[in-house]
């Protein structure tokens, strides 16, 4: 069993998989830990499904607690609104939460190979039929042909899996970048993250241990310098841009006259990361030999926070499907089974995720909002809740726990 990708849903996935005794190699081209942008928090539906999977513990050991979220919108309009019942997230930096979780599936039994580069996947064809049977990878200046009978691609947004063999592509609309960093003395900070929506673009701002606050600006950037500039930056703090990507996140909080008091002595502590274009969509078509998890599976705009509940529930889906494939031999069938799995699972959120991102993308419909809210604060409170996927949480809560990992598989040691 080969997964390609040592993220969240990568390593969720061979946690699962060699704890029911299937013989895991999770490669990724990255070393860990290693440095992510994300709004890094993790909303109460996705710490719920990490408790069920029995992967939560140190998680939470290392979080610190999100009670709600607070929304700003155009005209001073401001919403607190605390998760229903006692729920809460957590705010933890990602490069903490890949390397946890990368660390159970370690323990699980799963072999890493970090610094792996997938060059492209091993296609086999017989008529019209593409099978994926392993990959080609490079470690150290060397080429390795790594075959599996399955391989999951967990390698992110810019799956090269996924985009080599025609499934994935980034469309015309939205085309949002996304610019974040980390910043100390930040004035304002509670128990809440924060969601600052303005016409075209919105500010996020989570506090996270240690003190510090993530901030990250999501905006629709057409082509041009700006954009070029975030491209080059997207390969991390190192990137050749650094000041430009700086100036433009300092110009979008002092130019918002809300933010602008709070970041008054806030000084940037790292140099600031992006990523862009944020949307991907991915073909529906299975391919032989090959599942899909996590933002290789399709990303969305990081506003409602649903990444990391995508990724972790996608990981465990599958997590089944592989396991069916190898009890049972590779069909049609598991590929269709997975992505009607997909849709049961995930489908009214994206539902709920494409009328928000439609919101923020018009002026007007900005400043509708804001007004609604100043009318009926109660309505945003429960979106809110919705965002935060709270009924998932409560659900679970009420529900005897899953099974630590799917049913033992030991023929595929």
């Amino acid at each position: 069993m080969l997964i390609v990708g040592a993220g969240p849903a990568g390593s969720v996935a061979a946690a699962l998989l060699a704890r029911a005794g299937v013989r895991v190699r999770l490669i990724d081209r990255a070393i860990f830990p290693r440095p992510k942008l994300c709004g890094d928090t993790i909303n109460p539906g996705a710490l719920a499904a990490l408790r069920r999977l029995d992967l939560a513990v140190p998680v939470e050991a290392a979080g610190r607690p999100i009670d709600g979220m607070r929304l700003t919108g155009p005209g001073g309009v401001v919403v607190e609104g605390r998760y229903p019942r006692g729920l809460a997230g957590l705010a933890l930096v990602r490069r903490d939460l890949d390397w946890l979780l990368l660390e159970q599936a370690i323990d699980a039994g799963a072999r890493f190979e970090p610094g792996m580069v997938v060059r492209q996947p091993i296609v086999e064809e017989s008529g019209s039929n593409r099978t994926v049977a392993g990959v080609i990878g490079e470690l150290r200046g060397r080429a390795w042909a790594l075959r599996a009978p399955v391989t999951i691609a967990a390698d992110g947004r810019r799956s090269t899996l996924a985009f080599s063999l025609g499934l994935a592509r980034h469309p015309v609309r939205p085309r949002r970048w996304a610019v974040g960093a980390y910043y100390e003395n930040v004035e304002g900070l509670s128990s809440f993250g924060e969601m600052h929506v303005r016409a075209g673009r919105y500010i996020g701002i989570a506090p996270i241990p240690g003190g510090l606050a993530n901030v990250c600006v999501v905006r629709t950037e057409p082509g041009g310098r700006l954009s070029r500039e975030r491209r080059r930056g997207e390969s991390g703090p190192g990137s050749p841009a650094p000041s430009a990507l700086a100036a433009r996140l300092s110009t979008e909080v002092a130019g918002d006259p809300w933010l602008r008091p709070r970041f008054t002595g806030a000084r940037m502590v790292r140099p600031p990361v992006a990523l862009g274009p944020l949307a991907v969509d991915v073909a529906p078509q299975p391919v032989d030999g090959l599942l899909l998890a996590g933002d290789a599976a399709g990303f969305i705009d990081p506003m409602t926070g649903d990444g990391l509940r995508f990724a972790i529930r996608g990981a465990a889906l599958a997590a089944d499907a592989a396991l069916a494939a190898l009890a049972g031999g590779w069909s049609a069938e598991v590929g269709d089974r997975l992505a009607a799995a997909r849709r049961r699972e995930f489908a009214a959120k994206w539902r709920f995720d494409r009328l928000v991102r439609a919101l923020v993308a018009r002026a007007a419909l900005v400043e509708a909002s804001a007004r609604a809210a100043r009318l009926l604060p109660s309505a945003l409170r429960y979106a809110i809740a919705v965002a935060g996927d709270c009924r998932l949480a409560e659900d679970a809560a009420a529900s005897p726990a899953e099974p630590a990992g799917p049913a033992p598989c030991r023929a595929h040691r």
